[in-house]
């Protein structure tokens, strides 16, 4: 009997072995499956992320492409930035070494706020910058004194520089930090310093002009320290913009507009290349390159110039008699203004219990159309735009390029306000009144326009009836490609030649007829002489009173009170080449403020004659006020 519980016990022990032997040797299969698995069938893609947690990817910013005028001269370019760091990890009591820095250079007390937190955030191997934008002098003096500033080095970038400040500001445009709405998910966005366009060519090509990131290969340790540089990739250069202005015109142009408030704007009438555009006053573009203080942010937004509008292209203003061209052709093409067509012209006009009056206050006589645009006669527009109606008068309006954007490739553009009878039952609820045809027919009322409008309407006059379309870039060179072409070939307006001629004759009296009201301002060289219309728009309606007890004089009353005057040109009178449009804010005349201006500006873009081809870039020289 015990000998088969002894039996039965072996057996039992023999099996619960095998079991168990059978049981770890499975594991150690696993084990031993496992392991191979790793160190052999995934050894590569473990190896892989091995090298990932020691390499470390990092973006490099390119460097922004240059923006130049038609001929090369550089608009906006890079230059090195000299940068102040401090590393917290090698300065045992920052505080202390910052206070001994800001005795070499300046450093604000926010900035000061803003270094210590950050120093806070980050690792204390990661440098933090403490100034940028230094001169050679600061960087000198952090240099010599860097054996008592422990931690602080000299770190140099690159920094948007523009060389003509003020004088291409509302063109080029700024770039500053990304705004947070900007970023889009693209990583070189979110790098430290990393800048992008805000206004004018810099934002409307931002994308071309950013270039592509390189990149670098660092080695890491677990902590995150930069070892060693494995690799580097230097990003792509940015594409090169080429913009249809003269910049030495540019120049020119913002001198002779000296210290008024308003814009002027030179285009070719038949390419429609802008040429200059400038709006004064302005700002520096590369304060805000530097980082702009609050203070001067302020000062900025509360000019009541505002030097931050881009007043030729955003600007709205009533045109005043310069819009009496597009009277005469609306009536010339209703049949309305024919060669025996004449207005007696008393010094006003009643309409009604309402009388319209003329800027001669004992009238001009009887004069026919030429007579009248050279003389500038309100009565005699006053009756044209009755015969025609603002609907025919709008419709021509339009089809001079007034009334909506122009196209020109700048952000700000505003359409302006070209009136007709469905718009004022449409936006008033109240129908058109016939007196109200009277005022727009001389520019004012409800009639809005931008200077560069008012350019774009002379360039389709003396063109043959081309409707030319304003542009600004010219080419792209680099990763974008080549020349930009103009859409397409311009349409014809639609407007009969001996129209056009007839306000083109009575445009060139305007200036070269002794009874002309630009006479005075015309150009007497051989072969350049110009043709316009000189253009004042009330700003305040003068009052009956006012006017019969004798109004102040225009220069006694506070500026903002004064009208605005206005000049539209072109020249050669011979063969019409160039447009220009001038508007003075509170300048009280257009033929003693706007018209020299004008003159000024069609003489030297004549002598430039910018529309000729130049093959290698040339350096404008600085161009002096005349």
């Amino acid at each position: 009997m015990a000998g088969k519980d002894e039996a039965t016990r072996e057996r039992l022990f023999t099996r619960r072995a095998l079991i168990l032997g059978g049981t770890q040797a499975a594991l150690v299969s696993a084990l031993v499956g496992r392991i191979y698995y790793l160190q052999v069938v995934e050894s590569r893609r473990f190896h892989m992320l091995a090298e990932e947690n020691r390499v470390s990817m990092r973006l490099l910013p390119p460097q922004r492409g240059r923006v130049l005028d038609r001929f090369g001269e550089a608009m906006a370019v890079n230059r090195q930035n000299y940068r102040v760091m401090l590393n917290a990890e090698q300065a045992p009591n920052a505080e202390a070494v910052l206070t001994a820095l800001g005795e070499i250079v300046p450093i604000a007390d926010v900035d000061r706020r803003r270094i210590l937190r950050e120093m806070r955030r980050r690792r204390s191997f990661v440098p933090v910058m403490v100034r940028d934008n230094l001169n050679w002098n600061e960087v000198t003096r952090v240099e010599v004194n860097a054996p008592d500033l422990p931690g602080v080095s000299i770190d140099v970038g690159q920094t948007r520089f523009y060389p003509h400040g003020a004088f291409a500001s509302h063109l080029v445009g700024y770039v500053s930090a990304v705004a947070e709405n900007e970023l889009t998910g693209d990583p070189l966005l979110e790098l430290p310093g990393f800048r992008t366009g805000k206004s004018g060519m810099e934002k409307v090509h931002d994308a071309p002009l950013r270039g592509r990131a390189g990149r670098s290969r660092v080695e890491v340790n677990a902590l995150g320290r930069v070892v060693r540089e494995l690799d580097r990739q230097e990003g792509v250069l940015g594409s090169e913009v080429s913009l249809t202005v003269d910049m030495g015109l540019q120049d020119f142009v913002t001198r002779r507009m000296g210290e008024e408030s308003g814009a002027a704007v030179a285009l070719d009438v038949h390419s429609g290349e802008v040429l200059a555009l400038a709006s004064v006053p302005a700002f520096d573009p590369n304060q805000f390159t530097a980082g702009i203080t609050a203070r001067d942010w302020e000062d900025l937004q509360r000019d009541e110039r505002a030097p931050l509008s881009n007043k030729a292209v955003a600007g709205l203003y009533a045109p005043g008699s310069t819009f009496k061209p597009v009277v005469a052709l609306a009536a010339l093409a209703a049949g309305i203004a024919t060669p025996e067509t004449r207005v007696t012209c008393e010094g006003h006009m009643d309409l009604g219990d309402s009388r319209f009056h003329c800027w001669k206050k004992e009238g001009h006589g009887a004069l026919g159309l030429h007579e009248a645009m050279t003389q500038s006669c309100d009565v005699f527009f006053y009756e044209m735009s009755r015969r025609v109606g603002i609907d025919r008068i709008a419709a021509m309006a339009r089809a001079l390029g007034m009334g909506e954007r122009t196209g020109l490739d700048l952000p700000s553009e505003r359409g302006g306000l070209i009136p007709t009878r469905e718009w004022k039952l449409k936006t008033t609820g109240v129908p058109w009144q016939q007196g109200e045809t009277l005022v727009s027919g001389i520019g004012q009322g409800n009639v809005l326009t931008t200077p560069l409008q008012l350019a774009v309407m002379t360039a389709r006059i003396v063109n043959g009836g081309i409707a030319v379309k304003p542009r600004l870039t010219r080419e792209l060179t680099g990763r974008e490609g080549g020349f930009v072409p103009r859409q397409g070939e311009f349409e014809q307006i639609g407007l009969p030649a001996q129209h056009l001629e007839r306000v083109m004759r009575a445009m060139d009296a305007v200036s070269n007829s002794p009874r002309g009201t630009a006479f005075k301002t015309r150009i007497e060289q051989p072969g350049m002489a110009m043709g316009g219309k000189t253009g004042t728009a009330q700003v305040r309606r003068i009052t009956l009173s006012e006017r019969e007890a004798g109004q102040i004089k225009p220069e006694d009353r506070p500026w903002k009170e004064r009208d605005h005057a206005l000049f539209i040109g072109f020249a050669p009178v011979a063969a019409p080449r160039y447009a220009v449009a001038v508007v003075v804010e509170h300048g009280i005349s257009g033929a003693r403020t706007a018209a020299p201006i004008a003159r000024d500006i069609l003489l030297e873009t004549q002598r430039r004659d910018p529309s000729r081809p130049r093959t290698t870039p040339e350096r404008v020289a600085e161009t002096p006020r005349s």
